[in-house]
């Protein structure tokens, strides 16, 4: 029999609300897994083995009392250092918050708790979640992708994608402002959801009770990391709704009208005509012809709308809010954290303020063409990634590396602009590498986009969990 970690989220959920396993029998196999991989792979950081224990058996009270268990009873979630868990550090991977205890779970972290997930323990990520592209941390090192130590896992989400892939969680919560969870779920072979703002409700607040500025309230968003689209469906599900905590979180149904024929789908395998490697681009076809045998209507489509223009407004917008803490937030990179954010800067310049008020009516303007655009095909189909996983720290390393990283997550950062929902789904492999795509679509049509993922994947299979390669 294998090992009861190598069960989908659903699988465990219902084995333990079953009775054929119980959810203490379910995190030890977990927790073995972990003491297996993590010291190669160094995906989760802060181990909660006691607490988590003590609330799987709190689970196996209340089956064994009779009482109806959640839909995600038992089931091992990582979270993002990012991302608070009551009594825990919230670290965000510098030596300045270790000691930095979350008097509050975060909104998500609660509602999977509700649904009986327990969490195992928080992930690694880049220091600050500024530090690069690459899971590297001042505070807990490097986390290493168990496809092939030499390529990146990603980030910022890595270290729930690493957890999730090699079988340490069934799922992670990670958060995404521009590739966060796509990128990383792509790199590691897993599935990630990006959902609309205002989906999911959140608080990201750090060290004070203050909220942050227009564009974190609007581009961060939190999402689930899973082997399978069915466990993603699963985490959207729960994850969905209001919470008095984020007034930004709307009550909109979880699954939409259904639409009338089928469904389009424009394809746009290189978007801004900048170039994408044969690899990925084979992913993107081997994904078309897979909705297109599913009875979808899968058009190519010349691109994207505004793409150089939104990548733009997008980098001047977030640099001129950051700008005032950069001088205090780039000591808390450690040596060498700050080349990232600093070409970033360089390349964007802070606006004025009367700069910063056209810029904000631009970025209403592109929001709309995107509407438009999505009015017309309701699904779009795409890289996550213009090339195969890259070496760790390539983003960091000169202004030529930053280049060719911005260049290949440009549709993870125009979408993330554009408040739109998004779902990697692997396809494959490719030179030992995993592959994969994303399916983008309608403000608050993420059951479109799981389905349509759910379709590439009942053709192109599962890719994880996967033991750590040498």
């Amino acid at each position: 029999m294998d090992p009861l970690w190598k069960l989908t989220a659903a699988e465990q959920a219902a084995a333990v609300r079953g009775g054929d396993v119980s959810a203490a029998e379910l995190m030890d196999s977990h927790l073995a897994r972990i003491a297996q991989v993590n010291p190669r792979l160094n995906a989760v950081t802060q181990l909660l083995a006691e607490r988590a224990r003590e609330a799987a058996a709190r689970t196996d009270r209340r089956r064994a009392a009779g009482e109806e268990l959640g839909s995600l009873a038992g089931v091992p979630f990582t979270v993002k250092e990012t991302t608070p868990i009551e009594g825990v550090p919230t670290t965000f991977g510098t030596p300045r918050f270790r000691d930095l205890v979350a008097p509050a779970d975060a909104p998500p972290v609660a509602r999977l708790r509700a649904a009986g997930a327990i969490p195992v323990g928080h992930a690694n990520l880049p220091t600050m979640v500024l530090a690069g592209m690459h899971t590297r941390s001042e505070l807990y090192g490097d986390t290493v992708n168990p496809w092939d130590p030499a390529r990146t896992p990603g980030g910022s989400s890595g270290g729930d994608a690493v957890a999730v892939a090699s079988g340490m969680a069934a799922l992670g919560l990670g958060n995404d402002s521009g590739g966060s969870v796509r990128i990383p779920a792509s790199f590691c072979g897993i599935a990630g959801l990006k959902p609309t703002a205002g989906r999911f409700p959140a608080d990201h607040r750090v060290l004070s009770r203050d909220d942050p500025g227009p564009a974190s309230q609007m581009l961060v968003v939190d999402g689930p990391l899973a082997r399978t689209v069915a466990d993603l469906r699963a985490a959207f599900e729960v994850l969905a709704g209001t919470d008095p905590r984020d007034p930004r979180a709307v009550p909109v149904p979880l699954y939409g009208e259904p639409l009338a024929g089928p469904v389009r789908v424009a394809v746009v395998a290189d978007p801004g005509g900048q170039g994408v490697r044969p690899s990925v681009r084979g992913a993107v076809a081997d994904a078309a012809g897979a909705l297109s045998d599913a009875g979808y209507d899968v058009r190519d489509a010349a691109d994207v709308p505004r793409l150089d223009e939104a990548l733009d407004v997008y980098r001047r917008i977030t640099a001129t809010e950051f700008a005032p803490a950069w001088p205090m937030v780039r000591t808390l990179l450690g040596e060498g954290g700050d080349r990232y954010i600093a070409m970033a800067m360089e390349t964007a310049p802070p606006a004025s303020a009367a700069e910063l008020m056209t810029l904000m009516g631009t970025w209403m303007s592109i929001r709309r063409s995107w509407a438009e655009f999505l009015h017309e095909y309701p699904l779009l189909l795409g890289p996550v990634f213009t090339e195969p996983p890259v070496e760790p720290g390539l983003e960091s390393r000169d202004r030529a590396g930053w280049e060719r990283v911005a260049a290949g997550m440009r549709l993870c950062s125009v979408t993330s602009f554009a408040g739109v929902p998004a779902v990697a789904v692997p396809t494959g492999t490719d030179g030992g590498l995993p592959a994969g795509v994303q399916v983008i679509g309608r403000a608050f049509r993420e059951d479109l986009c799981l389905d349509a993922a759910q379709r590439v994947e009942d053709r192109l299979g599962v890719l994880t969990p996967v033991d750590p390669r040498p």
